[in-house]
Protein backbone atom coordinates (compact mmCIF):
# COMPACT_ATOMS: atom_id res chain seq x y z
CA UNK A 1 0.00 0.00 0.00
CA UNK A 2 1.33 3.39 -0.88
CA UNK A 3 1.20 6.63 1.47
CA UNK A 4 -1.41 8.94 0.01
CA UNK A 5 -0.30 12.48 -0.64
CA UNK A 6 -2.82 14.78 -2.26
CA UNK A 7 -1.74 16.82 -4.79
CA UNK A 8 -1.51 20.86 -4.85
CA UNK A 9 -4.68 21.35 -6.89
CA UNK A 10 -6.94 18.89 -5.09
CA UNK A 11 -6.45 20.77 -1.81
CA UNK A 12 -9.80 22.66 -0.43
CA UNK A 13 -9.08 25.51 1.69
CA UNK A 14 -11.91 26.83 4.37
CA UNK A 15 -12.11 30.24 6.26
CA UNK A 16 -12.77 30.19 9.68
CA UNK A 17 -13.74 33.25 11.96
CA UNK A 18 -12.69 32.79 15.65
CA UNK A 19 -13.73 35.60 18.26
CA UNK A 20 -10.94 36.01 21.05
CA UNK A 21 -12.97 37.64 23.65
CA UNK A 22 -12.64 36.29 26.67
CA UNK A 23 -10.41 33.37 25.56
CA UNK A 24 -7.49 32.44 27.13
CA UNK A 25 -4.32 33.59 24.60
CA UNK A 26 -2.29 30.11 24.87
CA UNK A 27 -5.49 27.83 24.27
CA UNK A 28 -6.66 29.51 21.47
CA UNK A 29 -3.14 30.13 19.88
CA UNK A 30 -2.78 25.80 19.96
CA UNK A 31 -6.15 25.37 18.38
CA UNK A 32 -5.60 28.31 15.51
CA UNK A 33 -1.98 27.35 15.12
CA UNK A 34 -3.61 23.38 14.22
CA UNK A 35 -5.90 24.57 11.79
CA UNK A 36 -3.47 26.63 9.77
CA UNK A 37 -1.26 23.37 9.51
CA UNK A 38 -4.27 21.49 8.56
CA UNK A 39 -3.82 18.65 11.07
CA UNK A 40 -7.64 18.66 11.64
CA UNK A 41 -8.10 16.72 8.22
CA UNK A 42 -7.61 13.45 7.38
CA UNK A 43 -5.03 14.59 4.45
CA UNK A 44 -2.76 16.25 6.67
CA UNK A 45 1.11 15.92 4.71
CA UNK A 46 3.47 17.54 7.08
CA UNK A 47 5.96 18.91 4.16
CA UNK A 48 2.59 20.24 2.17
CA UNK A 49 0.38 23.99 3.19
CA UNK A 50 -2.70 22.00 3.70
CA UNK A 51 -4.31 23.99 6.13
CA UNK A 52 -6.93 26.65 5.84
CA UNK A 53 -7.53 30.34 6.54
CA UNK A 54 -7.99 31.63 9.93
CA UNK A 55 -9.35 35.00 11.14
CA UNK A 56 -9.43 36.08 14.48
CA UNK A 57 -11.32 39.40 15.21
CA UNK A 58 -11.45 40.71 19.31
CA UNK A 59 -7.57 40.29 19.65
CA UNK A 60 -7.71 43.00 22.53
CA UNK A 61 -9.61 40.93 24.35
CA UNK A 62 -7.50 37.94 24.78
CA UNK A 63 -6.61 37.01 28.42
CA UNK A 64 -4.21 35.62 30.22
CA UNK A 65 -4.25 33.24 33.18
CA UNK A 66 -2.11 34.46 36.63
CA UNK A 67 0.15 37.55 36.87
CA UNK A 68 1.10 36.79 33.49
CA UNK A 69 -0.46 40.30 32.39
CA UNK A 70 2.02 42.08 34.52
CA UNK A 71 4.79 39.67 33.90
CA UNK A 72 4.75 38.68 30.56
CA UNK A 73 7.51 40.61 28.37
CA UNK A 74 8.62 40.26 24.76
CA UNK A 75 11.92 40.99 23.70
CA UNK A 76 13.39 41.85 19.83
CA UNK A 77 16.85 41.94 19.06
CA UNK A 78 18.79 44.21 16.13
CA UNK A 79 21.22 42.22 15.74
CA UNK A 80 23.98 45.00 16.72
CA UNK A 81 25.77 44.37 20.17
CA UNK A 82 23.40 46.09 22.75
CA UNK A 83 20.52 45.75 20.61
CA UNK A 84 17.87 44.45 22.82
CA UNK A 85 14.47 45.69 23.31
CA UNK A 86 11.86 44.59 25.46
CA UNK A 87 7.99 45.70 25.62
CA UNK A 88 5.59 43.90 28.49
CA UNK A 89 2.33 42.39 27.06
CA UNK A 90 0.03 45.24 28.80
CA UNK A 91 1.92 47.74 26.58
CA UNK A 92 2.10 45.43 23.79
CA UNK A 93 -1.68 45.08 23.58
CA UNK A 94 -2.58 49.02 24.42
CA UNK A 95 -0.35 49.46 21.04
CA UNK A 96 -0.50 46.88 18.77
CA UNK A 97 -3.06 44.10 20.19
CA UNK A 98 -3.06 41.86 17.00
CA UNK A 99 0.70 41.54 17.21
CA UNK A 100 0.06 39.44 20.77
CA UNK A 101 -1.91 36.56 19.21
CA UNK A 102 0.18 36.54 15.83
CA UNK A 103 3.30 36.31 18.01
CA UNK A 104 1.91 33.34 19.90
CA UNK A 105 0.31 31.36 17.08
CA UNK A 106 3.46 31.82 15.40
CA UNK A 107 5.51 30.20 17.81
CA UNK A 108 3.52 27.51 17.65
CA UNK A 109 4.31 26.55 13.74
CA UNK A 110 7.24 25.42 11.93
CA UNK A 111 10.27 27.72 11.90
CA UNK A 112 11.12 27.48 8.20
CA UNK A 113 9.69 28.24 5.17
CA UNK A 114 6.45 26.13 5.23
CA UNK A 115 5.92 27.97 8.93
CA UNK A 116 6.42 31.40 6.82
CA UNK A 117 4.00 30.73 4.08
CA UNK A 118 1.24 29.27 6.75
CA UNK A 119 1.55 32.77 8.87
CA UNK A 120 0.38 34.53 5.87
CA UNK A 121 -2.60 32.47 6.36
CA UNK A 122 -3.73 34.04 9.66
CA UNK A 123 -5.54 37.21 9.64
CA UNK A 124 -6.02 38.72 13.44
CA UNK A 125 -7.90 42.00 13.97
CA UNK A 126 -8.67 44.01 17.12
CA UNK A 127 -12.15 44.78 16.64
CA UNK A 128 -15.26 42.68 15.95
CA UNK A 129 -14.79 43.44 12.12
CA UNK A 130 -13.45 42.28 9.43
CA UNK A 131 -12.40 43.03 5.06
CA UNK A 132 -13.27 39.08 4.98
CA UNK A 133 -16.91 39.22 3.88
CA UNK A 134 -16.48 37.79 0.55
CA UNK A 135 -14.59 34.16 1.57
CA UNK A 136 -17.54 32.91 3.13
CA UNK A 137 -16.06 32.28 6.22
CA UNK A 138 -17.20 29.50 8.75
CA UNK A 139 -17.61 30.59 12.71
CA UNK A 140 -15.41 28.18 14.94
CA UNK A 141 -16.08 27.83 18.49
CA UNK A 142 -12.61 27.43 20.58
Amino acid sequence: MKTYIPKAESINKKWYVVDAKGKTLGRLATKVAAILRGKHKPDFTPHMDVGDYVIVVNAEKVQLTGRKSQQKMYYNHSGYPGGIKEISYTELLNRKPEQVVTIAVKGMLPHNKLGRKITKHLKVYSGPDHPHNSQKPEPLQI
